[in-house]
């Protein structure tokens, strides 16, 4: 393999030789981009030559295609606030171009505002990507909810029978809370606009003119397709990091309720026989070694794992963000690293669990009305009628005696056509 990094990636390949992955290439992929913004907006400021920006443009050019992917090489886990990824991009593209990865590559940048502006870049088209998913989870969770909103089954609250509801009606609740989300997704994707581009070290743009910052900009508008906009403060977006802790609490909150959602659907599919067995799923794979048959529901529990692991990936950020000093966040690497980690396993875990169970769910439309009917569900309806002391006596012989609601009432006399209709109605 040529190798076209220097000795700057040479010094952190020695320094970071730890078995973990290398950095994310949407990162990478960013970072390029302003690199190449940054060369077409030196020329227009002198800067650099035509000839040097021109050359740099095109090596950026080549490295998105894809074509260089194996000389991104630094490990994700780093110190020096990722100056070793900036590095590594320097000199991949001064390689390339034949110039000089500071003087001309980096030209009125700094590691400081170069890497927080291309994680926001990144972050914005991972966000697109999730909307994308979540609306489609939406979309098929409504879809089942009309399909199945006649078809009637107990309600439960703190896994005791309730009252009665469809199954149509806990999807449409399913498809409302994920909206609620894509809704919240929204409204923090505007914070990934806001970049802290051309305040180099600390924020106070030293080294950067006016002109190359206002040409970086635009440039960097055309080259992403995205139309970011320096913050009003450079300063703030070099030393605080929260607008990423904020991005990482939305995607937890997100799967706060989809593992909830996940963990309904596995109760619902326990079974065959020895569990509710309300909702039914294909057999993904089998479901174990030693029992034959067995159908486990594994989509539903990677839902439930990704959960658990992005809490955790929210507190690694939480306190990644907390470690900033001054002017600088200086756990910038970890912080990306599982911030986008995080975010393409929010899109893809989705995915899946839409198309793998979502889309492909039964309903046991006799197991639902036989744990209605033999459940204490009708109770609250004929409460206003009957009075809360009746039907709380009729409720408790219903269970001492193994009995439906239905049978109690007919031993007491109080069956009456009133309580008919009122049943029927439910």
């Amino acid at each position: 393999m040529t190798v076209l990094y220097q000795d700057q990636t040479k010094s952190a390949l020695s320094n970071f030789p730890f078995t973990y992955h290398t950095v994310a290439k949407e990162l990478i992929y960013a970072i390029v981009e302003i690199k190449k913004a940054a060369a077409t907006a030196n020329a227009a400021d002198k800067g650099i030559t035509q000839n040097q920006a021109q050359a740099i443009v095109q090596a950026c050019d080549e490295i998105l295609t894809g074509k260089y992917d194996d000389q991104f090489v630094t490990c994700a886990l780093q110190g020096g606030a990722g100056t070793s990824i900036n590095m590594n991009v320097n000199e991949v593209i001064a390689t390339l171009a034949n110039v000089h990865p500071l003087d001309q590559v980096n030209k009125s940048q700094s590691t400081n505002d170069v890497n927080p502006s291309g994680l926001k870049i990144a972050c914005y088209r991972l966000i697109t990507s999730l909307e994308h998913t979540l609306r489609v989870a939406a979309t098929t969770m409504n879809a089942r909810a009309i399909g199945w909103k006649d078809i009637p089954k107990l309600g439960r609250t703190h896994l005791q029978d309730a009252i009665p509801t469809t199954v149509g009606a806990e999807f449409a609740s399913y498809a409302a809370i994920i909206e609620r989300h894509n809704k919240r997704l929204s409204e923090i994707k505007p914070y990934m606009l806001e970049l802290n581009l051309g305040g180099t070290a600390i924020g106070n743009a030293l080294n950067a003119s006016p002109k190359y910052r206002e040409t970086a900009y635009t440039e960097l508008e055309k080259i992403t397709g995205i139309p970011v906009t320096p913050l009003s403060n450079l300063m703030s977006g070099t030393s605080s990091q929260t607008d990423f802790v904020a991005l990482s609490h939305v995607l937890v909150s997100l799967y706060v309720d989809l593992s909830k959602i996940a963990s309904d659907i596995r109760l619902m599919v326990s079974g065959p026989n020895g569990g509710f067995g309300e909702l039914k799923l294909p057999a993904l794979q089998k479901g174990s070694s030693i029992m034959p048959g067995k159908v486990n529901p594994v989509s539903a529990e990677m839902v439930n794992q990704t959960y658990y692991l992005l809490s955790g990936y929210a507190t690694t950020i939480e306190h990644a963000a907390g470690g900033s000093q001054l002017e600088l966040g200086i756990m910038f690497p970890i912080l990306a690293d599982t911030l986008i980690s995080s975010l393409r396993l929010a899109q893809e875990v989705l995915d899946m669990f839409t198309k793998k169970c979502i889309a492909v769910l039964e309903v046991d439309k006799e197991h639902c009305l036989d744990h209605l009917n033999r459940s204490t569900a009708y109770a609250t309806i004929l409460t206003p009628l009957l009075g809360y002391d009746v039907v709380s006596d009729v409720v408790r012989k219903s269970i001492d005696n193994n009995k439906t609601i239905v049978d109690v009432l007919k031993e007491k006399n109080i069956f009456t056509e009133e309580v008919k209709t009122l049943l029927k109605q439910s």
